[in-house]
């Protein structure tokens, strides 16, 4: 059956749409990957490879209609620091290092795609990722000084100290690169007043025309860019750089997933579309071993493209492939005058482009919730002080004892009736409830875990000798949705101290899979007649009905 005007009218409108949108777009991704190069430490070659590999692979197997993956500001600094780290300063022997680099981030990616592991990124907190991108928009920006005002570049990430190379260096500063640098960055940032104005297309076509006079007067240009496809199985590192090699590229898969997944899941959720976590992660695991064959730099679905794709209308994921063939139509006629780009003009782009992680309105939640403001600031102050992976690195390690450090402290509330009604609240909030006579109602407000059980559970038999008289305890579990094997030993040893005080347990609120655990351990003071109160309020009533109850009220 041939198909409606409408349909044919709607999917070719869908198909303008898409095509304009690649079009559109390619002008801006195609100077960020030869700038983001940089960044890395890598030729410019690396990071066209890179964008033609993620565009392609994205666009036929992915499921965002939005992302686009390329190559990002964060992976090629994280790139540059592990390749200096391994390799030293040597350019050709970085390269090397960085495919191998680019393969092993790839083949971590698959391996948690086919384990499943689509819920990795959150071992990233989101005022870790916030804090750690202000950090290093920071790092990012600074050491791209020297390119925009023709100063020697700098080495390191600790930033007091690059800053008082800047100041040293000062007297050095070639008028011809940083005349040229300021206008490209005063252009970009107005461009952006001008809807759908592609402001990095515009300093690349200026910055072209103008690299002859430039040139002339010391600025330094691109340079050759070698694209041919060069397949090559990769370089297997020493017996001494295995660990460090598999380290960076399970701290690249965290970086680049952590800032992927929060662009894809925030246009789905815009837009309504379903997300499938797992097959990004295998997606990106392709795209990322095509990189890093083609000797290309890590590739994710960073924010800035994917937005930028959306404002050019994209519908679906033929955008990016469109975007794909532009480029290569682009380098194939364009590549002589892509090489003539002057590096202030690059510099220029990169700030731009850093630029919009800088502002401090991000940090807002943190300080009116008086949530999460030591981690977001420790993850600021790291990467601005040890550098860029070690600071990622040490502030994931932060926010993670900042949560055991939560999870650790003993928190327990005794409960009592409100009124005459059927809820049981905390007595140290609501001052109208009371403790039913001779029960003791207590409530961990954390998870038991191996971290907690055995201090939850000494605050608890404080309680109970607080509360004299006390021949019942109901103990509300509704807080753990698991126990371990110190959360159960500890819970037995809680029961013996009572039963042998003469004083009856009742279990409340107990999940489903921890009710059938503590049935399959079969602990005497527990029999499965204490586990079956789905609320504390059947655990009271119950309790109230013992002899023991029922003496006291005589």
């Amino acid at each position: 059956m041939s198909a409606s005007p409408a349909t044919t009218v709607t999917q070719g409108s869908t198909l303008g749409v898409d095509v304009l949108a690649g079009v559109s777009i390619a002008g801006l991704l195609l100077p960020e990957a030869v700038a983001y190069s940089g960044i890395a430490g890598l030729p410019p070659q690396a990071g066209v490879m890179a964008l033609l590999a993620g565009l392609v692979c994205y666009g036929l197997l992915g499921r965002s209609r939005y992302a686009i993956v390329s190559a990002t500001s964060s992976s090629a600094a994280v790139l540059a620091a592990g390749t200096l780290a391994l390799a030293g300063p040597d350019g050709a022997a970085r390269a090397v290092v960085a495919a191998t680099l680019v393969l092993f981030t790839g083949g971590c990616f698959l391996l948690a795609g086919a384990a499943r592991l689509g819920g990795l990124s959150n071992l990233i907190a989101r005022p870790v990722l916030r804090g750690f991108t202000f950090g290093l928009a920071c790092v990012i920006a600074l050491k791209q000084l020297p390119n925009l005002i023709g100063l020697p570049p700098l080495r390191g990430d600790f930033v007091p100290l690059l800053l008082l190379r800047v100041l040293k260096s000062a007297g050095d500063v070639q008028p011809a690169t940083m005349g040229a640098g300021v206008v490209a960055l005063l252009l970009l940032f107005l461009s952006e007043r001008v809807r759908r104005l592609p402001g990095s297309l515009l300093v690349i076509v200026l910055g072209v025309l103008a690299s002859g006079w430039l040139a002339q007067h010391g600025v330094t240009l691109t340079g050759a860019i070698n694209l041919t496809p060069a397949w090559a199985l990769p370089t297997w590192p020493s017996s001494g750089q295995w660990l460090p090699s598999m380290e960076l590229a399970a701290a690249l898969l965290l970086v680049l997933y952590a800032e992927s997944y929060g662009a894809i899941r925030a246009f789905a959720l815009k837009h309504g579309d379903p997300v499938s976590a797992n097959r990004d992660l295998l997606v990106l695991g392709v795209a990322n071993v095509v990189s890093g064959l083609l000797h290309g730099m890590p590739l994710g679905a960073g924010y800035s493209g994917t937005s930028a794709n959306e404002a050019a209308g994209a519908r679906s994921r033929l955008a990016g492939l469109v975007a794909a063939a532009s480029v290569l139509l682009m380098v194939l006629l364009l590549l002589r005058w892509i090489e003539r780009i002057p590096e202030p003009v690059l510099a220029a782009i990169v700030i731009h482009a850093v630029s919009k992680s800088w502002r401090l309105a991000v940090f807002k939640p943190y300080l009116q919730w008086k949530r999460d403001r030591l981690v977001a600031l420790a993850a600021v102050l790291a990467v601005l002080s040890i550098g860029i992976l070690n600071g990622l690195l040490v502030a994931i390690a932060f926010s993670l004892a900042m949560l055991l450090r939560q999870l650790a402290t003993p928190r327990i509330s005794v409960l009592g009736q409100l009124g005459g009604s059927h809820d049981f609240v905390d007595i140290a909030e609501h001052p109208r409830a009371h403790v039913l006579a001779g029960m003791l109602i207590l409530r961990p407000e954390e998870p038991l875990f191996f971290a907690n059980a055995e201090s939850i559970l000494t605050l608890a038999r404080q309680r109970v000798q607080e509360h004299g008289g006390t021949q019942v305890v109901v103990l509300s579990l509704e807080e753990s949705s698991d126990l371990d094997s110190t959360a159960l030993e500890s819970l037995a040893e809680f029961a013996t101290w009572l039963s042998a005080r003469g004083i009856t347990l009742r279990v409340a609120r107990l999940k489903d899979a921890v009710r059938a655990l503590l049935q399959r351990v079969a602990l005497p003071e527990l029999p499965s007649s204490a586990l079956n109160f789905w609320s504390v309020e059947d655990a009271a009533m119950a309790s109230s009905k013992t002899p023991l109850a029922r003496g006291s009220a005589e």
